[in-house]
């Protein structure tokens, strides 16, 4: 861990010095709250032992702006002089603990050691959070994502059905997962892929079946209608579906009641019908192939996810996402890539969109060695018989793109830089961009840097 003391007396810093350091603990010692301030400006840690009594600026005032530049330190406070007003005053101001003079080396050692094991089992609980989150996040600033953004927005609180379609690997699943989170229904989120399964098991999977309703149905079966009652139930690949259960969806939809495969009861349910596709419904339904009737019971509400070539600049974001979600996932520090790695990325033309370009940065997360995404490491995974789309060169069509793509270009490729030489310590990145934290933050989430 990174501790830093803060004492005015020089034998108490040496003292913390000599026993924390040989448990392996990097240490920083201050003389005085004003170096503890300058120094929580420019360097992160993970505890502070901090004296109440000191000349200048006192031990509480330090501790306020510790924890003003660091919210997360865990800061004990230490004094000979220790009364239960000062230890009630440091607790309120953010102190993690506080501990008297003369120090007991021993518990010195043990508050170090509970507060390590108090940091790995946060780190542990983070990363399986992430691995739950990250799957599921809308990454970009391309003025089509806020457009598609504010159209879920108004759309997610209504009751209409709503029929999300677009190209393969644009993301409809996670379109529909943020209408159902957006849309304060309290039942799940609950999902049926038409084209995955075999035609005669979509009715008795959307609708269930009662024990003896076909040769091995020995019990009871619930369907997704019901498992999803007060929530989102997504027909992904819709337009898949078989003809004869098109029928009997249109008339779940008409009555808002189903029946179970081997039964004749009805039930009622309350339950928000999403639709995906990738084909287009109109020329399946010309076809043959799709029903009219249906298809105007499903598209109430019609959401385009554009594919990736046309929101080009969250490339940079997705990009940055991606290494930080492969890192969290395989355990290890996210790869950094070389600028003209990141511009053949940006100059591909992504016909399989998003789940492409995620499967791209996570085989080269893996099989790339160095620390570095190099330009050969991106042609070898993408291959030299790919065709190239060169209308986002930054580098060379500067006067042929709107000025906010190339601001937004630059910006990120700055950042990411900076990200990188700094080793992502946010504090010294913005003394040398001479920004602010707070919105270096926003910066960085607005980017995917992480």
């Amino acid at each position: 861990m990174r501790i830093l003391v803060i004492d005015d007396d020089a034998n108490i810093r040496s003292s913390f010095k000599w026993l924390l350091e040989q448990e392996g603990h990097q240490l920083t010692l201050c003389e005085n709250g004003e170096q503890a301030c300058d120094v929580t400006q420019a360097e992160r840690f993970d505890m502070a032992f901090c004296d109440v009594m000191m000349p200048g600026m006192g031990g509480l005032a330090a501790l306020e702006c510790m924890i003003s530049r660091q919210p997360e330190l865990k800061i004990i406070m230490i004094s000979g002089q220790a009364d239960i007003a000062t230890a009630v005053k440091a607790t309120k101001l953010g102190a993690f603990d506080f501990m008297e003079k003369p120090l007991n080396p021993d518990k010195v050692l043990l508050e170090a050691k509970k507060l390590e094991k108090q940091l790995a089992v946060e780190a542990q609980v983070d990363k399986l959070q992430n691995m739950v989150d990250l799957d599921y996040q809308m990454i970009g600033d391309s003025p089509k994502l806020r457009d598609l953004i504010e159209m879920i927005k108004r759309a997610a609180p209504s009751e209409s059905r709503i029929l999300i379609y677009g190209e393969n690997g644009t993301g409809k699943e996670l379109i529909a997962r943020e209408i159902h989170k957006q849309s304060g229904r309290t039942g799940q989120f609950v999902q049926l892929n038409c084209a995955a399964l075999p035609r005669e098991l979509v009715e008795s999977e959307l609708f269930g079946y009662e024990k003896g309703a076909f040769t091995g149905a020995n019990r009871r079966k619930i369907g997704l209608i019901e498992e999803a009652e007060g929530g989102t139930l997504l027909l992904d690949e819709v337009s898949d579906m078989a003809p004869e259960t098109q029928a009997k969806l249109l008339r779940v939809l008409q009555e808002n009641e189903f029946t179970r495969v081997g039964s004749t009861k009805s039930f009622k349910f309350r339950v928000r019908i999403l639709s995906a596709t990738n084909k287009d419904l109109l020329k399946e339904i010309s076809a043959g192939r799709f029903r009219e009737d249906l298809y105007f019971r499903l598209n109430v509400i019609p959401i385009h996810v554009p594919p990736l070539r046309e929101r080009k600049q969250d490339i940079l974001s997705l990009v940055h996402h991606f290494l930080g979600v492969y890192a969290v996932k395989n355990g290890k520090r996210a790869k950094k890539i070389a600028p003209a790695a990141l511009q053949l990325l940006l100059s591909y033309h992504w016909p399989g969109n998003i789940r492409e370009l995620r499967n791209t940065i996570e085989r080269l997360s893996i099989m790339i060695r160095g620390d570095e995404i190099g330009e050969s490491d991106v042609q070898s995974v993408l291959g030299f018989t790919a065709t190239p789309d060169h209308s986002f060169d930054a580098t060379s069509n500067e006067d042929q793109m709107p000025l906010k793509d190339l601001l937004h270009y630059f910006e990120s490729q700055v950042l990411q830089k900076a990200f990188a030489k700094y080793d992502g310590n946010v504090s010294r990145m913005a003394l040398a961009l001479q920004t602010d934290r707070a919105n270096l933050h926003k910066k960085l989430r607005k980017f995917g840097i992480k």
